[in-house]
């Protein structure tokens, strides 16, 4: 049996004995707050554990890093579509210690691309166009550094609203601690 296989016999199950019931819950955040987190999967549960955040709380936006990689890209837009259609009233930029995109090298994970399939003339014909691959791939070095710069590209876009307090913090993935990074609240304005 596959995965997808496993998940699908489970979500049988799930739904005929009605285990989703005690998720139930609006659209709009209670804490009327957005997350932005990294995708690492030690912080699946303990993040929103470690802000006492439960179903129904919050709206979180997850990308590899917790970046802001792009100021008109999909992740931008959700936060925007929180703020101004879900009714969230802050922005939390989480980032994490130990984070996977810390040690990205964009030539080793070309190589690895290579490796799988991808044409290395795919991968010129994009650079001839234009994008350049190895900064697209690039990680970062300094977890608080990528933070502050995330919660900037949010807190000064053009459309974000300056009286949404965007705050910045990171979480040890081994015991939940937060980190204050930013305080939003000193920003408003």
């Amino acid at each position: 049996m596959t995965m997808l296989q496993d998940i699908l016999k489970f979500n049988v199950d799930f739904v005929q004995e009605k285990k989703y019931e005690p998720f139930i819950t609006t659209k709009y955040p209670d804490k009327r707050i957005v997350v932005l987190s990294c995708m690492d999967t030690r912080l699946v549960e303990l993040l929103p554990k470690a802000m006492n955040l439960r179903n129904g709380d919050v709206k979180i936006v997850k990308s590899a890093g917790a970046l802001v990689s792009h100021p008109f890209g999909a992740i931008m837009r959700s936060l925007l579509v929180a703020v101004y259609e879900l009714q969230a009233d802050e922005v939390y930029v989480v980032g994490h210690y130990d984070c996977g995109m810390s040690a990205v090298d964009p030539e080793a994970m070309l190589s690895k691309m290579v490796n799988r399939g991808i044409s290395p003339e795919t991968i010129k014909m994009m650079e001839y166009s234009g994008l350049d691959l190895k900064e697209f791939l690039r990680g970062f070095g300094d977890v608080a550094t990528s933070v502050k710069k995330s919660v900037d590209t949010i807190r000064n876009h053009p459309l974000m609203v300056k009286d949404v307090p965007v705050h910045g913090l990171v979480i040890d993935p081994n015991t939940g601690r937060l980190d204050l990074i930013e305080d939003g609240s000193l920003y408003q304005g």
